[in-house]
């Protein structure tokens, strides 16, 4: 079973993610050793098809320069997490585009997620064999991959069939990114669905957690403990995802989510 980890996403410099790793240390729950927590900070980056190459778009001044990312990703003891958004519609390019987008994890990448509807599962084991690097693939399961099955849990896990062994995680998010508000009754039966068809595929929610927020997952936390959370939207006091996270809400809602996993 993968170490379960409470994530933030959106980080932009190394010293966000050592004030974070402060605040984990100052309040992770007593005689758990650092090296041994039955836990992890998730410290995730964004990078999209466009950033990765040069494109224009709106995010261009939200996400990390690619060049960065290696020194984002430059703390031990932490989840680091690739964050890879590709809508190019360009298939036969797919595997070269996140190839390069792993490799730009430098030796600190810990995984990659896939924030795309059902991607090429023979481009995502081209793009992680090439690169040589052993790392975890978690695919996320938001709004639109859900809608493609018919919303049913059932459909889901016949999608999921096309991953095995390429996949290590699950994202269960029909907010991506926005902060829309989770669901609990909603992602319930596509985890219980994963976790007995899948027992071996780490489980992670997300959708509008933050500070003010904690109480939506604790119905899934009651059932799964060994879950996996990530927060992004809710963690701006704007509520705009092109600003840039308020980490005053972010410490707040690290304090939160240990205090929920004790």
């Amino acid at each position: 079973m993968h170490i379960p980890y409470v994530g933030i996403t959106d980080f932009t410099t190394i010293e966000q993610v050592k004030d974070m790793l402060a605040v984990w240390s100052t309040h992770r729950p007593p005689g758990l050793n650092r090296h041994r927590s039955k836990r992890r900070l998730h410290v995730g980056v964004m990078m999209s098809y466009k950033t990765l190459h040069g494109i224009e778009s709106k995010w261009s001044k939200v996400f990390p320069h690619k060049e960065t990312i290696t020194d984002i990703f430059g703390c031990d003891n932490v989840y680091n997490c690739l964050h890879y958004a590709d809508y190019s519609h360009d298939d036969s390019k797919f595997w070269e585009s996140l190839l390069q987008a792993i490799r730009y994890g430098g030796i600190g990448i810990n995984a990659v997620q896939l924030d795309m509807t059902w991607p090429d599962p023979g481009h995502i084991a081209q793009a992680v064999h090439t690169s040589r690097k052993g790392i975890e693939v978690i695919l996320q399961v938001g709004t639109e991959a859900m809608k493609e099955v018919g919303d049913n849990p059932a459909g889901v896990i016949e999608k999921l069939r096309d991953y095995e062994g390429l996949i290590h995680r699950v994202l269960l998010d029909k907010s991506i990114g926005h902060g829309l508000g989770m669901d609990a009754a909603v992602l319930l039966p596509f985890a219980r669905a994963i976790r007995q068809r899948f027992p071996y595929l780490g489980l992670t929610v997300a959708g509008g957690l933050g500070p003010e927020t904690m109480h939506l997952v604790e119905p899934i936390v009651r059932e799964f403990p060994d879950v996996s959370i990530d927060a992004q939207g809710k963690l701006r006091s704007s509520g705009n995802s092109l600003d840039p996270i308020d980490w005053d809400l972010a410490t707040r809602y690290l304090v939160k989510a240990l205090e929920l996993f004790k």
